[in-house]
């Protein structure tokens, strides 16, 4: 493995666009990095459970919300609010919905959910 390794998101190795969702993944070594982009009207529930299946959301998710605001619903019945400027982590089991007429723009760190999200 290289010992500095560096990709332009504006060049990703895939493209993934389920309803209303874009997401971009690059790799860099063993690690997975995506950068997903919901437009107003999205919702896990409505535009990636039609391609996945379940209930909820079953990805693990980390990572830090570029633009946008972002409401999550967990199935224990916790919710949030994940505004631009912040990191944050799921558990899977839960929803989530964009907030607004803003774009939301994330990027995600965790490597399985970043291979494997919106993919059926």
């Amino acid at each position: 493995m290289a010992a500095i390794e560096h990709r332009n998101m504006g060049a990703p190795d895939e493209t993934r666009t389920p309803d209303k969702t874009r997401l971009e993944v690059v790799q860099l070594g063993d690690a997975t990095v995506a950068r997903i982009s919901l437009e107003p009207g999205w919702r896990w529930s409505e535009c990636i459970k039609p391609v996945v299946g379940g209930e909820s959301c079953q990805a693990a998710h980390l990572g830090y919300l570029v633009a946008g605001r972002l409401h999550v619903v967990a199935d224990d019945g916790t919710e949030a609010d994940l505004s631009a400027g912040e990191t944050y982590r799921l558990t899977p089991g839960h929803d989530a919905w964009v907030v607004g007429d803003e774009q939301v723009v994330g990027l995600e760190f965790e490597t399985k959910t970043a291979e494997t999200y919106a993919r059926g």
